[in-house]
């Protein structure tokens, strides 16, 4: 949580730290700050100190809502720098920091680097500041076990209730696009109409998923899934616009909408079969259905996460099917990890993965999906089933927005022939 940073920090012997960017779309920032209109701006915290926020006038009052110490850029004259370093961009900048870094009282110490901004443009200013404070060491962490990865990674009652909210955004979504389906008329070659007489594609779809998310305040920052047939069997395909959109084929639709501002997102996937379902469809989704409950029957405190994905693994191989535990890189059957963690981040910790240490632990507090899922593009199908669920401090497992499980879904206006 929030309140671990200045822990992790001294952990990882960082006296400070240093974020670049938005305060928008750019998790860092938006986890110390709160969000708001706030472009290019920069905060800095000391180890055991509040954060400082430096930011442009117009912004100030954006700035202000995050509770932080508030440094305008007006305070350092950036015309007068820009003279003094003869009109060097990158040096007047690191001149700019140089003050910024004393102003928030550091001189000197490993400084950690985070944010999201234009790269080759905080290269350059860095590489100058270095020259300028030859005591200060900018350190960069691998991303997965960073110090905000870290403190994301548990969530406390107010944040789990914002991903909770945009859970019912998610669900209240997906419900709509399966009554809009359903309700189509159907051709006679099984491909679903729309109500001008044309056929309906993927990309109909689309638009009208991202319209249902933004009517009600959440944005699609990291794009979504609705593929069908082949497609639905490659896992981040997001789906062909021009297919159209047929009974009886494989529809994987996996939905991640965040708040307004790059914030809290959900992580959601149902497949559906139109109409009805082949038999071997059937086999594979009762297959991905029953292992998914198996998960969540078993599902442990404290356990490290990466046991659910070899329990996962054996229990697809003992059907026939590939997966990361003895092949490598599988392209067919079953192709990823089980799951992550969800905050800030659509990826966050702790992950799944076969090769994942005992620190991604279910621990009370984490956020996390349960997604496994078999992939056959060559047999034109792919199946997933997906929830985000909270591990609650009492140790129980909650999904955060219920919705059914149908795999078949009836034609409102269609019957098999």
């Amino acid at each position: 949580m929030k309140s671990d940073l200045d822990a992790l920090m001294q952990e990882k012997n960082l006296d400070a730290i240093l974020v670049f960017g938005h305060a928008e779309h750019n998790p860092p920032m938006r986890y110390l700050t709160g969000g708001g209109h706030v472009s290019h701006a920069t905060l800095i915290k000391k180890r055991g100190e509040g954060a400082v926020f430096f930011v442009g006038d117009m912004e100030r009052d954006e700035a202000a809502k995050s509770g932080l110490k508030i440094i305008s850029y007006s305070n350092y004259d950036y015309d007068e720098l820009l003279k003094k370093a003869n009109n060097d961009k990158a040096l007047a900048g690191a001149m700019r920091s140089e003050l910024m870094f004393k102003d928030a009282g550091i001189e000197s110490g490993r400084v950690g680097l985070y944010g999201t901004y234009e790269l080759g443009a905080i290269f350059g200013m860095l590489a100058r500041l270095k020259e300028l404070m030859p005591g200060i060491e900018i350190v960069g962490e691998v991303r997965e076990d960073s110090i905000f990865m870290q403190a994301m990674e548990t969530k406390d009652e107010s944040e789990v209730e914002r991903i909770r909210r945009i859970g019912k955004i998610t669900t209240n979504t997906v419900d709509r696009v399966r009554d809009f389906l359903t309700h189509c008329d159907v051709r006679d070659d099984e491909v679903l109409l729309k109500d001008d007489g044309s056929p309906l594609t993927v990309g109909d779809v689309h638009a009208k998923i991202r319209l249902w998310v933004a009517e009600q305040g959440a944005e699609l920052p990291s794009g979504f899934i609705f593929a069908i047939g082949r497609d639905a069997g490659v896992p981040h395909s997001a789906g062909n616009p021009g297919d159209l959109m047929k009974l009886g084929q494989t529809i994987v639709f996996d939905i991640y909408p965040a708040e307004s501002g790059g914030g809290y997102y959900y992580d959601f996937t149902r497949t559906w079969s139109l109409g009805y379902a082949t038999p071997e469809a059937q086999e594979l989704f009762d297959q991905v259905k029953e292992i998914y409950d198996e998960l969540s029957n078993n599902f442990d405190l404290n356990a490290p996460f990466r046991n659910y994905q070899k329990m996962t693994c054996e229990y697809f191989e003992s059907k026939g099917h590939k997966t990361p535990l003895n092949t490598k890189t599988p392209i067919e059957g079953y192709v990823h990890g089980l799951g992550h963690g969800v905050g800030l981040n659509i990826h966050e910790r702790p992950f799944s993965g076969i090769t994942s240490d005992d620190s991604h632990r279910l621990m009370p507090g984490v956020v996390i999906t349960s997604e496994p899922g078999l992939y056959y593009p060559e047999k034109g199908m792919g199946f997933r089933i997906e929830d985000t669920i909270w591990v609650r401090p009492d140790g129980r497992m909650e999904i955060l927005a219920e919705y059914p499980y149908d795999f078949v879904l009836p034609m409102k206006k269609w019957k098999k022939k």
